[in-house]
């Protein structure tokens, strides 16, 4: 297996609609927005985007980029 190069994207895979629906924001338990350019769940409350590789979203808030930081 070979590293992906720095800045480089994985292919964006779709997330099943159904598991969009039932999850929520692990910090504050609210509704997710799907960002499907960047393979995101964002969490409008926390402030924070889960990110979503190989179709599985990664809900670990130490995994989770802060909104704050753009």
């Amino acid at each position: 297996m070979t590293e992906m190069q720095e800045g480089a994207r994985a292919p964006k895979v779709e997330v099943d609609p159904k598991l969009l629906e039932i999850l929520v924001c692990p910090a504050t338990k609210t509704t997710l927005r799907y960002d499907r350019e960047r393979q995101e769940l964002i969490s409008d409350k926390a402030r924070l985007a889960f990110p979503i590789r190989d179709g599985i979203p990664i809900m670990l808030t130490d995994e989770a980029r802060s909104l704050d930081d753009e």
